[in-house]
């Protein structure tokens, strides 16, 4: 594996294959943000994602329960694993 700087770089793609069927929070470039189960990925970072909901305002406000959604990898900004407190607070209004 490479290294950069001393530290260890890992690869996205094996990353995303560790973390199938864990909820994600997903940032878009276009600023639009998505909590969903991962259930599958692929080398460029396309996402499908399971019982979506589009959040806004950092994962604290619902705006749309999706179901199924696709997302293009190019169009990801970053993609956090912590995304249960963002839909918690999203589904309660807290």
């Amino acid at each position: 594996m490479a290294t950069k700087g001393g530290k260890q770089l890992v690869n996205p793609f094996k990353y995303l294959k560790e973390h199938l069927n864990s909820q994600i929070y997903v940032k878009l470039k276009d600023g639009s943000e998505y909590v969903g189960k991962l259930v599958a990925t692929d080398t460029t970072m396309n996402l499908i994602l399971d019982d979506a909901i589009e959040v806004a305002d950092n994962g604290t406000r619902l705006v749309a329960k999706i179901g199924r959604v696709l997302i293009k990898g190019s169009m990801v900004e970053f993609i956090s694993f912590d995304a249960s407190t963002a839909a918690e607070k999203a589904l309660t209004g807290v």
